[in-house]
């Protein structure tokens, strides 16, 4: 792929912003019109009622897998040098990380990615949270709540290189990781049998994972050809966020990157979905109860993504999809953290269970937020 003569029109920092703008706008199209959604999987998961969201999220899990294996096997990808894997990592903050993040997006009823593209649709409660997010995650990284971060991360790291990718551990080799996202695959098809999912939901499924696949494609072709540093990445949401926030508040003339297009992309891409859809709505606070609750909520996530090194996209699909050892750690963490916390708050009575798996509805989850 050859971005020569884009990069010498645009420019290369304006060239990588426009890709990532490109990406975040399939993805909020993707993400809107399919009602991706880690949170409400995680619910489905462990209260066992229905598999629509769950065959969504196994969609976009495993056509990640797929779609930037199946890039590395054909050498248009190298992620050798990426930090996820290159760097030392931390197995106390992923798992941490991802355990905080799990209960965060259960009391904030979605996840980081989920409250951008239900604040772009109207929601006052996911806008306020996506801020509450992006402020934490911003004192995580640089402000108040760095040492502590820094301190919880340090308990257990691991060597970056081969010990932290794990289809090199286990001798595995990029096909071998082709055909394990080939299985969650068939989960998926199954799972969205089950429940009837409508075909344009598989597609809007598939198409997120393809958009970190496209992601770590794009960042590394345009780092292979540029005379200035471009990290390899995919999606994430958590240092994104955070770092759109301070652009917002600097002074003009920052320089642009790769984030820099995504999240405005996310946002615009799930607006244009809404509208098409006649989606959008205005939508805010019952009580204060449910307030409290959200910006917990949106402090857990914060925190919980910064420190496991990504939110459920960053960590839970783009970094597990190169097989990144804290990612997958992280990965567990917060469906386990989800999982307790769904149990302990939300976990319907047995009885309505029961109920709700006799009833027409089964194979549907709950309302959004």
């Amino acid at each position: 792929m050859d971005f020569d003569s884009l990069t010498d029109f645009l420019g290369e920092k304006t060239s990588i912003a426009l890709a990532g703008l490109l990406v975040g706008l399939l993805f909020g199209i993707f993400a809107q019109r399919s009602r991706f959604c880690m949170r409400s999987a995680v619910v489905e998961f462990w209260n066992r009622h229905g598999t629509a969201k769950l065959a969504i999220w196994l969609f976009a899990f495993s056509s990640a897998l797929i779609s930037t294996q199946t890039f590395i096997s054909l050498g248009w990808l190298d992620v050798s040098q990426a930090r996820q894997l290159s760097a030392t990592g931390s197995l106390s903050g992923a798992l941490l990380g991802g355990l905080l993040f799990g209960i965060g997006m259960i009391l904030a009823r979605g996840c980081s990615s989920r409250m951008l593209v239900l604040a772009a649709n109207g929601n006052l409660r996911a806008l306020l949270t996506g801020l509450i997010f992006a402020v934490t995650a911003q004192a995580s990284l640089n402000g108040l709540l760095s040492p502590l971060r820094q301190w919880l991360a340090g308990l257990w790291t691991i060597a970056g290189g081969s010990t932290r990718d794990l289809l090199a551990t286990l001798h595995l080799g990029h096909s071998g990781g082709i055909v394990f996202g080939l299985l969650w695959l068939a989960a998926a098809i199954h799972f969205a049998r089950r429940s009837r999912l409508h075909h344009l939901e598989w597609l809007g499924g598939i198409g997120v994972g393809l958009m970190v696949a496209l992601a770590w494609l794009l960042t590394y072709q345009f780092g292979s050809q540029s005379f200035e540093i471009v990290p390899v990445q995919s999606l994430s949401f958590t240092g994104p966020s955070a770092d759109t926030l301070m652009l917002v508040l600097s002074p003009p003339g920052q320089p642009w990157d790769f984030d820099s297009g995504l999240v405005p992309g996310v946002v615009l891409g799930s607006f244009l979905a809404a509208l098409w859809g006649r989606e959008l709505k205005l939508e805010g606070f019952k009580d204060g109860h449910s307030m409290r609750r959200y910006i917990a909520g949106a402090i857990c996530m914060g925190f919980g993504g910064m420190l496991a090194g990504g939110c459920a996209v960053g960590a839970g699909v783009s970094r597990a999809a190169v097989f990144a050892l804290t990612a997958w750690i992280s990965l567990i963490g917060m469906w386990l953290g989800a999982g307790l916390t769904n149990h302990l708050l939300d976990r319907p009575p047995r009885q309505n269970v029961r109920a709700m798996s006799a009833s027409p509805l089964n194979g549907q989850s709950p309302a959004q937020p």
